[in-house]
C-alpha cells in the first residue's frame, strides 16, 4: 500500500502518468512508494453530450468548467485527510517550502482546469486551494499538477539515492545553488576552480556557499532580499 496517494481530475486522464512515469518518479511509482489514478470529470456530467462547461455568467469569451459537473466528481473522491488543490495562475505560488509540507502529509487531489475556468462555487464549497506554478497562462493545469507532482515525489522517503542530494538544491537553503563541475578538469580551455580539487572541505563549503549568495543576489533580488531579513539578527552565513 502506498503512503503517499494522489488522485488527479482531468478532462484528459491519457496525459497520465506521462513524464511522472519516467526516471525517479517512474522508479517510486513502480515500487508503490506513491500511488496514482485519475479521474474523468466528464464521467460526472448528466446530460446526453456529456458537457462540462458553459458560458460566462455576465458574459465574455470562452467557457467555464460547471460547478455541478466538477463537485460531483470532486464528491465522487471521498472524504480524507488529502489537501485538494485547483491548478490556477491566480493561485499561491508553489514554493519549496509548500512542496514539503505537501510531501509530509497523506497526498493531494488535484483538479485541473480548462478553458475561462473553475464556477466560483465549487472553489469556495468544497474549499479548494489554488495553485500557481508560475506567473504565464497554460492551456491547461494538467502540466502545472505534474509539476507540482514531480516536485513532491522526489522528496518522498526513498526516492532520491541519497538524502543529502537535495539538502543543497535551490531554495531549500532559501539561496540559489551554487556551480557544479565534474571531468574533465579542462574543457573548451576552461579550468575547473582550484579550490573544489583542494581537497580543503571548509574552503570548498565557504567557495560554494559565496557563489550561492552572489548568484541569488544577481538573478532574484527578491530571494535575497528575504534571505537577508530572514539573517540580518544574530545568524551566521557559514
Amino acid at each position: 500500500m502506498t503512503g503517499f496517494s494522489a488522485t488527479v481530475l482531468t478532462l484528459y486522464p491519457e496525459m497520465f502518468p506521462g513524464p511522472l512515469g519516467s526516471a525517479l518518479a517512474g522508479k517510486a511509482l513502480e515500487k508503490g512508494i506513491w500511488g496514482l489514478e485519475t479521474v474523468q470529470i466528464r464521467d460526472f456530467a448528466t446530460d446526453r453530450h456529456r458537457s462540462v462547461d458553459d458560458t460566462p455568467a455576465g458574459g465574455g469569451p470562452g467557457m467555464v468548467l460547471r460547478a455541478d459537473v466538477v463537485g460531483r466528481a470532486l464528491d465522487s473522491i471521498g472524504a480524507d485527510d488529502r489537501p485538494r488543490l485547483l491548478m490556477s495562475p491566480r493561485g499561491r505560488p508553489l514554493t519549496q517550502g509548500f512542496v514539503r509540507d505537501l510531501a509530509a502529509g497523506p497526498g493531494l487531489v488535484a483538479l485541473c482546469g480548462r478553458f475561462e475556468g473553475v464556477d466560483e462555487r465549487v472553489i469556495e464549497g468544497r474549499e479548494l486551494i489554488e495553485v500557481s506554478v508560475g506567473d504565464y497562462v497554460l492551456s491547461g493545469g494538467e502540466v502545472a499538477a505534474m509539476i507540482v507532482l514531480d516536485a513532491v515525489v522526489r522528496l518522498l522517503d526513498g526516492v532520491m539515492g541519497q538524502r543529502e542530494s537535495g539538502c543543497e538544491e535551490s531554495f531549500e537553503t532559501g539561496l540559489l545553488e551554487y556551480p557544479h563541475y565534474t571531468r574533465p578538469q579542462v574543457w573548451e580551455e576552461r579550468r575547473i576552480p582550484e579550490v573544489l580539487t583542494s581537497g580543503d572541505h571548509k574552503a570548498i563549503a565557504r567557495w560554494r556557499h559565496a557563489q550561492s549568495e552572489a548568484i541569488t543576489r544577481d538573478r532574484r533580488p527578491d530571494l535575497w532580499r528575504a534571505w537577508e531579513a530572514a539573517h540580518a539578527t544574530g545568524g551566521t552565513r557559514e
